[in-house]
């Protein structure tokens, strides 16, 4: 069979049901309509089932059943496995596989290894991934982790799926925010030369602050009041944003997150991109002036209201950066660009998208998905967290706390556009309870039964030679579906951009192992069955390890 059992297997039923459809004189071939195979809900309804008769009535002219008993009196299924097939419901046709089908699944993962489940494209979109994001004036946060999280798991799963995927992250290095945390480090500066200074409004109140201000001290003396307020900003402003930066970019790097860009706000200004953007918007047409103010005309691209680009003082709103930075993307030539934006940003994205269609741009190649709030919990209780006054919880405390794993599978493990509460007792038991223990022990586990195989002297033997047809009982053939179902679930969370797919797909074949391990014993006196259990674990292994190492969880080999 082909690298994927399955895959193959669906589309030799298809081809055996599309036969006997021809054969029943049902439809020419070149008229056959779309039709689904796939798994049951039930077990009990088989192996397999499709809606062909159903699809098939306007075209044939007779009701489903008639046409269902017209396809099975024409079905040749030897060549997919089919042992029998039966009429359920209105006209569905469900068949009941021989299970030996399952067999090749082993060999096709022992021989892809760790790129088993991958998909592969004639021509690999090019897809841009911006996420996080966050203003370099702070510690990230529980929003930002999530978006960490969810965008680095998702760029990982397209890259998987045969894109070629960029990961982005913009450095709001401009602005008012940058210039507060300027001032925010020269308040605390001041304060730690023993002068009393007071903290500017919305000033920044982190305790990283405090910290890059008494270092400043220690190195610069005070120094820097000598010189000029217009030299001492720019100063502050260098030396915060550094600061800030270098310790984003640790905190992500802990986190197991890169990126490939990192693309500062500020050269949007030194390389003229905004006022290039602004003169593009007017070469469009789609420009007007009105109360002092420079106006961006967004409802003719599905906007609720204009808006405005250019404020009466001649300043510049957050869009026009953004407009600008938007812009430069699409010049880069990627199919696809997906922005992960914060709750907060919802309806920020139809004017967006309205500014890129006014650019002439096409702007279903942007996705913009939202990623929802975390709320914390500990001890039965919500953390009450406040940004202002520097007592959030930041991304750091909470890796301290309960751990890298816990936390990318449990911010994964959820649709991002859904709220998420993060329960920390939960994430750092050691009990069944804890979804990330849970399925880490099963790759723990099999380790194990790996190393006692090694201690009796047991080694797999080519999976060619092996003796899989004493693979027979019912848990280890629903082992052996489940893997064999990983490509189709790749397919799917990379078309659905919902890595959460995996994690849902991780916990279920955990689920089946622990099961069948409680059930069966995998080393036992009987050589070809151990051999044939092993060589079951061996692929099961690997799959367990691939779908971890797509959403930034470990593969513990102890526990």
């Amino acid at each position: 069979m082909s690298a994927y059992v399955l895959e193959e297997l669906y589309q030799k039923i298809r081809e055996a049901v599309a036969d006997a459809a021809v054969a029943a004189g049902l439809a020419e071939r070149e008229q056959l309509p779309v039709f689904a195979i796939e798994v049951p809900r039930e077990k009990a309804h088989g192996d397999l089932a499709t809606n062909a008769a159903m699809q098939l009535t306007k075209i044939a002219k007779r009701n489903p059943r008639q046409i269902a008993e017209a396809i099975l009196e024409h079905l040749d299924g030897s060549g997919a496995y089919i042992q029998s097939a039966e009429i359920a419901g209105p006209g569905f046709i469900n068949f009941r596989l021989d299970k030996k089908y399952l067999y090749p699944v082993i060999a096709s993962v022992l021989d892809r290894k760790e790129r088993y489940g991958s998909l592969t494209k004639e021509q690999p979109r090019r897809v841009e991934i911006e996420f996080v994001s966050a203003n370099p004036t702070g510690s990230l946060h529980l929003g930002h982790a999530r978006g960490a999280a969810v965008g680095d798991a998702l760029a990982n799963l397209l890259e998987f799926a045969g894109n070629e995927v960029t990961r982005e992250y913009y450095i709001n290095d401009a602005g008012n925010q940058v210039a507060n945390l300027a001032k925010s480090i020269e308040a605390r500066y001041r304060q730690a030369l023993g002068q009393e200074a007071d903290m500017p409004e919305d000033g920044y109140y982190g305790e990283d602050i405090v910290g890059f201000a008494k270092e400043l001290a220690e190195q610069e003396g005070d120094k820097l009041l000598s010189l000029s307020e217009e030299e001492r900003f720019k100063k502050l402003r260098e030396y915060g944003l550094s600061k800030e930066l270098d310790k984003i970019k640790r905190d992500l790097a802990r986190f197991g997150v890169r990126f490939d860009i990192w693309y500062s706000e500020t050269s949007l200004y030194e390389q003229g991109r905004v006022t290039g953007a602004l003169d593009a918007l007017r070469a469009q047409g789609h420009v007007y002036e009105q109360d002092g103010a420079v106006w961006l005309n967004t409802t003719a691209f599905g906007d609720d209201k204009d808006r405005v680009l250019v404020k009466n003082d001649g300043s510049y709103t957050y869009l026009t950066p953004d407009v600008a930075y938007h812009m430069d993307k699409y010049g880069r030539g990627y199919d696809e660009m997906i922005n992960i934006w914060g709750a907060d940003h919802h309806g920020y994205i139809p004017r967006m998208k309205a500014a890129m269609a006014a650019l002439g741009n096409d702007p279903d190649k942007l996705t913009v998905l939202i990623a929802q709030m975390v709320s914390l919990f500990q001890n039965g209780e919500k953390v009450k967290m406040s940004k202002r006054t520097g007592k959030a919880v930041t991304m750091e405390d909470l890796m301290d706390e309960v751990g890298v794993d816990a936390i990318r599978y449990f911010f994964t493990m959820r649709s991002m556009d859904s709220h998420l509460d993060f329960d920390m007792d939960l994430a750092v038991s050691t009990s069944n309870e804890n979804p990330v223990f849970y399925v880490q022990y099963a790759y723990a586990r099999i380790c194990s039964i790996f190393r006692q195989a090694e201690e009796q002297g047991i080694r797999l033997l080519p999976v060619a030679e092996a003796p899989l047809h004493r693979l027979t009982a019912e848990q280890e053939f629903d082992l052996l579906r489940k893997m064999g179902e990983l490509p189709a679930v790749i397919a799917d969370a990379a078309a659905n951009y919902a890595p959460h797919y995996v994690i849902r797909y991780i916990y279920e074949i955990a689920a089946l192992f622990h099961s069948y391990y409680r059930a069966e014993r995998v080393i036992t006196e009987d050589a070809e069955q151990s051999q044939a259990r092993l060589q079951l674990l061996a692929a099961l292994r690997i799959v367990l390890a691939n779908c971890l190492k797509l959403v930034g969880v470990s593969a513990p080999e102890k526990m």
